[in-house]
């Protein structure tokens, strides 16, 4: 069983894509009036336009040049393309210590929450983990990471808000470093202010990180809340512009129907989700199976 990812697409699942699921199993034989119905049901799901016409692209070819007839086949396809789709390599942290992790992200995406789940995952096994409030500009930001530390019986790095986010993160690399701890999170970069303002911020964080830990971030996460669809995905973009983000964590995903957004954001910002959030506990976190998502987002009933 696919638990918590299983769980967290069932709007998703009961929207757009039983749709899908209804469309491909009523038709006996595969034509190009069926075939764009699938392209529009697609763009609909929050699949978004460019990536549905590259899947039914690559579904057309295909079926021309594999000779596929019936929807038994098409059903195949269709799940075939969004594996492929998804498919990404394994990020390997290296075993140094700290393994230095920087999370992103604009406020309200969920992302102080996400930061408690990476932190409970990393401790489950076994490993020590520090926190670093470098997301000053907010105090709200700074509370909710102290008051999750509390929980999750881990220290946070913290200066008063409004002050300068690089010398926190200097604190928090050097307290690492002194500790031996093997986990370094960073909590930065919750608003998306201005363009410049935000890259500036990150650049400097980022020559800061390297100065005491030269191979340092080793991930750079960006939160995304999968409510926003489409419009998370061009929110996005801006902060990859600004960071060197090589991860992403969807938060909110039981809470929408918009999680065929799962589909565009490899294609769209060229880097995978390797993190899924279903909830508001610290375990209410799955680590990103591309196969698993797939499956349970065309599951039939």
């Amino acid at each position: 069983m696919f638990g918590k990812i299983k769980s967290g697409l069932t709007k998703t699942r009961e929207g757009v894509f039983s749709k899908i699921n209804r469309l491909v199993t009523g038709k006996r034989k595969i034509d190009e009036e069926l075939l764009e119905e699938l392209e529009e049901l697609l763009i609909s799901g929050d699949v978004g336009v460019e990536t549905s016409i590259h899947i039914l692209d690559n579904i057309r070819t295909r079926v021309k040049k594999e000779k596929y007839q019936t929807s038994e086949e098409l059903d195949s396809l269709i799940l075939d393309e969004v594996k492929r789709l998804l498919d990404f390599d394994p990020l390997n942290l290296p075993p140094t210590k700290p393994c230095v992790i920087l999370v992103v992200g604009v406020n309200g995406t969920g992302k102080t929450t996400s930061i408690a789940k990476l932190t409970n995952y990393y401790k489950k096994q076994g490993k020590t983990v520090l926190l670093a409030a470098a997301d000053t500009f907010r105090a709200a930001a700074i509370e909710q990471l102290v008051t999750w530390g509390e929980r999750l019986d881990t220290d946070v790095i913290k200066h008063h808000a409004n002050s300068d986010p690089a010398a926190v993160v200097f604190d928090a690399c050097s307290a690492a470093l002194s500790r031996k701890t093997d986990v370094l999170i960073i909590d930065t970069a919750g608003r998306l202010h201005t363009k410049v303002n935000l890259m500036s911020e990150l650049e400097k964080i980022y020559r800061i990180i390297q100065r005491q830990i030269p191979d340092a971030p080793h991930e750079t996460i960006l939160v995304i809340d999968a409510g926003n669809g489409q419009n998370a995905i061009n929110q996005a973009k801006e902060f990859i512009k600004a960071s060197k983000a090589n991860s992403i964590f969807l938060t909110k995903l039981d809470g929408t129907a918009k999680g065929g957004v799962v589909l565009g954001i490899k294609r769209e910002l060229g880097i995978p989700v390797r993190y899924i959030g279903v909830g508001e506990k610290a375990d209410d976190m799955e680590l990103f199976d591309p196969v698993e998502f797939v499956e349970g987002l065309f599951e039939k009933k």
